[in-house]
């Protein structure tokens, strides 16, 4: 087994896993109080409005005018449903497991753009793949009960939502490369925040909180709409541009890292062996499957 050497894009997924990692424990400190939509709407409102000022300023818009179709349905299907799907999952299981879970995006992004792009996953890739969904199996059947827990909701509803939500940005990696033209990160990342949030829009109002959140929470809101939406999709488009889809959600590989490091230094949570086991398990298949390291001889 070799690794690939270092190439110039790595800091960036450093820093967006960074980023990301955190996503998780705001997310749950904001749903508590404002239930997982409302969350979700949030969110991307406020990143929205963070991005719209900067896009202006460097000459955008009309940019974003003349491509708004394809870009606000990425926001939905990049944006809109994940975060929704994420919040209410972070309510019920932990943050941990939540991450590692979220790992399985590029096992899901290679099968995508094998299927959608023709990019035909070799023999380590498919190995990957193979070895990524067992890890999953082998997760979601130690930790994902079918018992309510002291939510009154059963963990593998939760586990169902997560997984749903990888396969949202799968679609979307693919359909980003495939339907939107070679554009600056900033105008991707502006419409699709818009787009995420006039599809929130009304089901948010619906389940609004009968109270207005505290700071706290508000806080986590606005940290998890700059930082981790606003500044993080501006990185994470422009490496779908630079890299490619399947390439761009090898981020998630080191996701879980931070999230796991966040959950238990910050909010208490416990990360056990099996999950631990299971996470890498996971990772490894999911570097196989990105093609972050592959067995026999390397590609030229």
């Amino acid at each position: 087994m070799t690794t690939s050497p270092a190439r110039p894009w790595v800091r960036d997924f450093l820093l967006l896993a960074l980023i990301w990692g955190s996503s998780f424990l705001f997310m749950r400190i904001a749903a508590q109080e404002l239930g997982p939509l409302p969350t979700a709407a949030v969110r991307v409102t406020i990143a929205a409005l963070f991005l719209w000022p900067i896009l202006r300023m460097r000459g955008h818009a009309p940019l974003l005018r003349q491509h708004w179709k394809p870009i606000f349905f990425v926001g939905v299907l990049n944006s809109g449903i994940p975060f929704a799907l994420y919040s209410f999952a972070v309510m019920h299981i932990t943050t941990g497991l939540s991450s590692i879970l979220n790992a399985t995006v590029p096992l899901f992004g290679a099968i995508v753009a094998w299927l959608w792009l023709g990019d035909r996953p070799g023999q380590s890739r498919s190995l990957g793949l193979a070895l990524g969904f067992a890890g999953v199996a082998l997760l979601a059947g130690g930790e994902a009960s079918f018992k309510p827990n002291d939510s009154g909701i059963a963990p593998f509803w939760a586990v169902l939502a997560c997984l749903g939500a990888t396969v949202c940005y799968a679609l979307s990696a693919s359909f980003t490369k495939k339907h939107i033209p070679s554009l600056p990160p900033l105008v991707t990342a502006t419409g699709s925040q818009m787009g995420a949030a006039l599809a929130l829009a009304l089901p948010a109002l619906w389940w609004r909180p009968e109270h207005l959140p505290s700071l706290h929470a508000w806080g986590a809101l606005l940290t998890v709409g700059i930082v981790c939406t606003g500044l993080a999709y501006i990185l994470y488009f422009k490496l779908i541009e630079n890299t490619g889809p399947a390439k761009a959600l090898t981020v998630t590989f080191m996701v879980p890292v931070f999230a796991i490091l966040y959950g238990v230094v910050l909010l208490g949570e416990t990360v056990t062996p099996w999950m631990l086991g299971c996470g890498l398990i996971v990772l490894l298949g999911t570097a196989l499957s990105s093609g972050l390291i592959h067995i026999g001889q390397r590609k030229t």
